[in-house]
């Protein structure tokens, strides 16, 4: 369920960003298909780097943390 909530959250940003699926898509090199997978809660199967250019496509970054227990470290 947070991933859906997570996904739909991206959408918002890029209607707030005044951008439709195909416009993003166009603007970062990835299909329209791909864009509505990924508002679509579908994050966990798409690439990293596809996920970094959507961000990136919206004027954000990414940030890659692995926790362990009460340690967290950033890796990407």
């Amino acid at each position: 369920m947070r991933s859906v909530e997570r996904a739909y959250r991206l959408a918002e940003l890029r209607e707030a960003k005044q951008l439709n699926q195909t416009e993003l898509g166009d603007r970062i090199g990835i299909g329209q298909r791909t864009v509505s997978k990924i508002e679509h809660g579908e994050i966990e199967r798409s690439r990293l780097e596809t996920i970094r250019k959507y961000v990136e496509g919206l004027g954000g970054e990414v940030e890659v943390v692995a926790r362990f227990g009460d340690e967290a470290f950033t890796i990407a």
